[in-house]
């Protein structure tokens, strides 16, 4: 596939803090690109610099071939953005705001379809104000999209929202690549990376990590199975069980890596029955994206 994307050398400090760090990557036309990471990651700095709100220090992206630092005013057309946080006019109507935004551009989408591309016929005439948590950020996303822009930035666009709001919000993403758009998101959110992305770069302290599918960055590192538990006098090395490629500790959990479960967790059991450990909350899990997270950082995709 084409690169729609082309992302060289961004680089942002905010005085001694390096927010972003010589980060590069491609996107693929019509592929989900996530970056993955935890707040303060650097994930929206580095999506606003892609998107032309923020100057970078240093590098260079390209969206279909323009530069976004050099000719900003062309990339504008081409892209569709919902922010982390989107202020809405709360006393007007849903209609009335996609009218209002649509008005900007000489190329838009038809209101009616934009309803039904967000599934908010039946709002259309309720006031902003009254609309849900989910409805709002789908509000947001109908902003970014009403002018049919070929690339979608998507900043965190579930944060907040319950379970149910949120795989709302997964399905019109899919509808949105089904459609063809290229979309980027950001999101802390290891299950959404897994579900949505195709291919996804884990950001940490301002660096990529690692990039790749999320199949591919599990099975990467040798970890197919973990074995979580805790073991209040535990003090010996583990890695020597059969099958255990990596020993991770997180508070007081002891997580073992494995590509074979079986092996590992007989020997796991015949130590604790040797020295009368203890082993609480046991219980076993595929690897996720959290565990790459985990084995690349020394920490947890959730800490703040």
């Amino acid at each position: 596939m084409e690169d729609m994307i082309r992302v060289f050398n961004l680089s942002k400090a905010y005085g001694e803090l390096q927010a972003v760090k010589k980060v590069s990557f491609d996107v693929k036309k019509g592929e989900i690109f996530g970056l993955l990471g935890p707040n303060g990651a650097g994930k929206t700095t580095t999506l606003e610099m892609m998107e032309g709100l923020r100057e970078p220090d240093e590098g260079e992206v390209l969206i279909k071939g323009i530069s976004v630092q050099k000719d900003p005013g062309r990339v504008r057309s081409l892209i569709g953005v919902q922010l982390q946080s989107t202020s809405l006019f709360d006393l007007l109507k849903v209609e009335e705001i996609l009218t209002l935004y649509a008005s900007f551009y000489p190329q838009r989408l038809p209101v009616d379809t934009n309803l039904k591309q967000l599934n908010l016929e039946e709002k259309r005439h309720s006031l902003v104000k009254t609309l849900s948590g989910g409805q709002k950020q789908r509000l947001a996303i109908g902003i970014a999209l009403i002018h049919d822009p070929l690339v979608v930035f998507l900043d965190e666009p579930t944060t907040g929202l319950d379970p149910q709001n949120r795989r709302s919000l997964w399905d019109i993403i899919l509808a949105l690549k089904a459609a063809g758009k290229t979309i980027i998101l950001t999101t802390h959110y290891m299950e959404e990376a897994h579900v949505l992305c195709d291919r996804l770069a884990i950001m940490d302290r301002g660096q990529v990590k690692a990039l790749g599918t999320p199949g591919a960055l599990i099975s990467s590192l040798e970890m197919e199975s973990a074995v979580q538990f805790t073991c209040p006098r535990h003090q010996e090395d583990l890695s020597g069980l059969r099958g255990v490629t990596a020993v991770s500790t997180v508070n007081d959990q002891i997580i073992l890596y494995t590509t074979r479960l079986q092996d590992t967790l007989t020997d796991l059991i015949r130590w604790a029955d040797a020295r009368g450990q203890t082993l609480i909350n046991l219980e076993t899990r595929q690897a996720t994206l959290e565990d790459v997270f985990l084995h690349l950082t020394g920490r947890s995709l959730r800490e703040e």
